[in-house]
């Protein structure tokens, strides 16, 4: 039997790397036009860069901090139909850097969607699991509409303004949040004050999440099988370390360890090409690149298994919180169902 419908993981989500050269230029080859770009500079200690098409690709977050939003042409000035364009800015394009970027399909600049108790404006793409929401905050409780169709899994969400980012995972569940650009651990907060639904996302009246008259975005995701998986995993501190089963050989995964203030740590295929990988970014510092052989994984054709007892991915005993995406399904609907196979 099939176990995807999604037989090309690289046409919603893909990761791009690409050298800087300190000078304009187009970056190709993401295989779409990308409506959520995330950047991370891995030679120098410069900020996540976070772009999508509901703010205008100019409009840029940083992951590792609660900065305001600023507008730069000189970071990311346009989405195209391979990619997207970068100027001079260090951050994206430092001369000589080695730069990734992790870039994810939506449905363009969006539309008006009333579901909820406050109007959004939502970019969704329904068959990938992911949708882009803005709004307008009110200081109360209410409920905004997220286009999915769907329960979305995890919700990353941010302020305009200069304030935290704030995380929704199942794994926490709501009235608790993780902060996205901090190492902090897991609290009890009421910015996500109920679970979301197939068709709204509840939130509190904090001012990170829906303040009076301030402007916020959030990234929402829904679990599509064979394609995204948002979950947890208890280690067992060893090097022949627990496995977490997606249903799919991961392109991308994003870990932190709940109840403790560790890092997020992001690892992929493109940058790690075989096993067990050596090379981790973390979303909530600024920090180059770093290899070695702590926080190892390896990627597998069904999910990812811990190949190292360290502490802030594998300590025995304690929980981990996870969101991955494929780079093939184990098994897609299309003409003769090949299995993905092992790196």
């Amino acid at each position: 039997m099939a176990y995807s419908t999604i037989s090309k993981s690289s046409l919603y989500f893909n990761t791009k790397l690409y050298s800087g050269t300190g000078s304009a230029q187009n970056i190709t080859g993401v295989g779409f036009q990308p409506d959520f770009t995330w950047i991370k500079d891995r030679t120098n200690a410069n900020s996540h860069m976070l772009v999508d098409a509901v703010r205008g690709a100019t409009k840029v977050l940083a992951s590792d901090a609660n900065y305001a939003e600023t507008t730069d042409a000189n970071r990311v000035s346009a989405f195209t139909a391979d990619g997207f364009n970068v100027g001079t800015n260090n951050n994206v394009n430092q001369s000589g850097a080695n730069v990734c970027s992790w870039n994810w399909k939506a449905g363009g600049a969006g539309s008006a969607n009333t579901d909820g108790s406050q109007n959004t404006t939502v970019s969704v793409n329904t068959t990938a699991g992911f949708s882009i929401v803005k709004w307008t905050g009110a200081d109360s409780t209410a409920s905004l509409g997220h286009g999915l169709g769907v329960v979305p899994k995890m919700i990353i969400a941010k302020r305009l303004a200069t304030r935290a980012w704030t995380v929704y995972h199942v794994g926490v569940g709501a009235n608790k949040k993780l902060v996205l650009n901090t190492n902090a651990a897991e609290a009890s907060a009421a910015d996500f004050d109920d679970t979301p639904t197939s068709s709204v996302i509840n939130v509190g009246y904090t001012d990170d999440i829906n303040g009076s008259g301030a402007d916020y975005i959030a990234y929402c995701f829904a679990e599509k099988k064979g394609f995204s998986k948002f979950g947890k995993y208890r280690g067992n501190g060893n090097t022949d370390g627990m496995f977490a089963y997606t249903g799919f050989k991961p392109a991308f995964i994003l870990a932190k360890i709940q109840g403790h203030t560790n890092n997020w740590y992001m690892f992929d295929s493109t940058r790690n090409t075989f096993n067990p990988t050596t090379q981790k970014l973390r979303a909530d510092t600024s920090a180059a690149e770093a290899t070695g052989t702590d926080k190892l994984i390896d990627i597998l054709s069904n999910g990812f298994k811990m190949r190292s007892s360290d502490a802030e991915f594998n300590q025995v005993g304690n929980e981990y919180i996870y969101m991955a995406f494929a780079e093939e399904p184990l098994v897609a609907n299309v003409g003769e169902s090949i299995p993905a196979t092992a790196r």
